[in-house]
């Protein structure tokens, strides 16, 4: 039965990057998260995905020089954010090639007998993002 939290969601997620100020412009500027809540020059940046925070911290001192995200260690695999029309997807698609990013898509996720069209991008530090659309 477990303890059952009682909560009404995600309060934030954490990215750990390997250079601050790239990994901003590349969420302000390029994506779009123009909303940052909080800017800690040198150490950290917060910016609302819908009613969603997402934090983007520095390296530390513990981060080993080079090191860069990798899906199949334990840890994150990717963020999913939702997006409201598979005709808006096909434009990020396309306004992000535009950018330069590498996008994967629009491809149609059928895992588990549901069909959701998506595009998958990654961030400068390789973390992978998918937007999903709500219609199927």
């Amino acid at each position: 039965m477990g303890i059952q939290l009682n909560t009404s969601g995600l309060h934030h997620v954490a990215l750990r990057v390997t250079d601050l100020e790239r990994a901003k412009r590349f969420y302000t500027q390029v994506l779009g998260f123009s909303n940052v809540i909080l800017d800690i020059p040198g150490a950290l940046f917060l910016f609302t995905v819908g009613g969603s925070i997402v934090g983007v911290r520095g390296p530390d001192a513990k981060t080993p020089p080079g090191d860069r995200f990798d899906p199949f260690r334990v840890g994150l695999d990717h963020v999913a954010i939702a997006c409201p029309s598979v005709e808006e997807l096909n434009r990020t698609a396309a306004a992000l090639r535009e950018a330069g990013v590498e996008v994967i898509g629009p491809k149609t996720d059928e895992f588990a007998g549901m069909r959701f069209p998506y595009i998958a991008f990654r961030d400068p530090d390789g973390i992978k993002w998918e937007y999903y659309a709500q219609e199927t």
